[in-house]
């Protein structure tokens, strides 16, 4: 038989043993916030994206072109009818192509196309959407038959026109950012590259 101090060992071992195991093992709790949640195909829903700057404009300007294409398409009678169907494919245009983008950058899609400029890509698409929007919801303002469809689509249209505008401002200052960003690591990598061959030539014993 055991005795008790025999008894007491083991049972100090053992939990000596499982605290151990217990700090080395990987899968240990954790308290950090989760940014991100995995969805089908491996891509990832970023919250985070939603949250900023970039992801609040883009869900307004897709609810807003929306909007706006709806109370074109409830226009029946027109003429003439250019500036009508002007007006309904930049709506149309730029309720598809920003939302793609709004998808893309959501599920991190673009961090599996790193060839792509992304940034320069979202900045091309939202000075386009300004001018269009800008020019289209000009033109149906001046030519209308003053019905409640057409001035509420002139308004929707100079509103996502303005949220347009302040997307194009911040695309444009973080693609200039971003630029100055990636020159910046390529010289400081250069600059570093110098000073160690510079140090290896210093440390480096003459020859007799």
């Amino acid at each position: 038989m055991r005795t008790t101090e025999e008894t007491e060992g083991l049972d100090g071992e053992a939990s000596n043993t499982s605290m151990i195991s217990g700090a080395s093992s990987p899968y240990q709790p954790t308290t950090e916030p989760v940014h991100s949640r995995t969805v089908f195909g491996g891509l990832r829903c970023d919250l985070e994206y939603l949250k900023s700057y970039f992801g609040i404009l883009k869900v307004v300007e897709v609810v807003l072109s929306l909007i706006g294409l709806i109370c074109i398409e409830t226009i029946m009678l027109c003429s003439p009818c250019g500036a009508v169907y002007f007006f309904e494919f930049v709506s149309c245009s730029a309720f598809v192509v920003t939302g793609v983008l709004l998808l893309i950058f959501t599920l991190s899609f673009h961090t599996k196309v790193p060839h792509v400029n992304w940034n320069l890509t979202d900045l091309v698409n939202t000075a386009a959407s300004t001018f269009f929007f800008a020019l289209s919801s000009l033109v149906l303002a001046c030519v209308n038959h003053n019905t409640s469809a057409e001035i509420a689509a002139v308004v929707f249209g100079f509103l996502v026109t303005a949220v347009y505008g302040v997307n194009t401002f911040l695309a444009i200052r973080k693609w200039r950012l971003g630029n100055g960003g990636q020159r910046a690591p390529q010289s400081t990598d250069y600059i570093r590259a110098r000073t160690a061959s510079r140090g290896e030539m210093e440390t480096r014993p003459e020859l007799a």
